[in-house]
């Protein structure tokens, strides 16, 4: 099956990344492409995680101005073009407006993100929840 980079990262996003792909630095956004897909690919589908609590991994991180959403879980089969159309949720964290004392766990639109331009982080490392929620209150302070 072929994974569906559209509905993951929004459209301008998407459009300059394969632009990249054909300049100087061609071959670091070739293969930041498919560390992307290998990252969506291998991600836990909802419901995988529960129980793990702060050691679940976050495979996934989307930013806008102050706010942050880190993505641990995806539905499953909605990235194939096989089924289109398909709404594509995940769960998460979110902290937004840099409010960190209101930072949350909970279901995610990932569609919402990309038609508000919210940017997918393409350097993001998969670190624990536990390392994000200390990162978030290390800055707060």
């Amino acid at each position: 099956m072929k994974l569906n980079l559209k509905q993951y990262v929004g459209r301008e996003q998407l459009s300059v990344m394969r632009q990249l792909c054909h300049r100087e630095e061609g071959e670091h956004f070739v293969n930041t492409i498919q560390r992307l897909k290998n990252t969506i690919a291998a991600m836990p589908v909802t419901g995988e995680t529960e129980g793990q609590g702060d050691e679940a991994m976050v495979a996934l991180h989307y930013f806008s101005g102050a706010s942050d959403w880190w993505i641990i879980e995806r539905d499953i089969g909605c990235e194939y073009d096989e089924i289109p159309g398909e709404q594509l949720q995940a769960y998460g964290f979110v902290c937004l407006n840099g409010w960190t004392d209101c930072a949350e766990l909970g279901y995610i639109s990932i569609q919402e993100l990309i038609d508000n331009h919210v940017e997918i982080d393409l350097y993001w490392q998969p670190k624990t929840l536990a390392e994000v929620r200390h990162s978030i209150r290390k800055e707060a302070a």
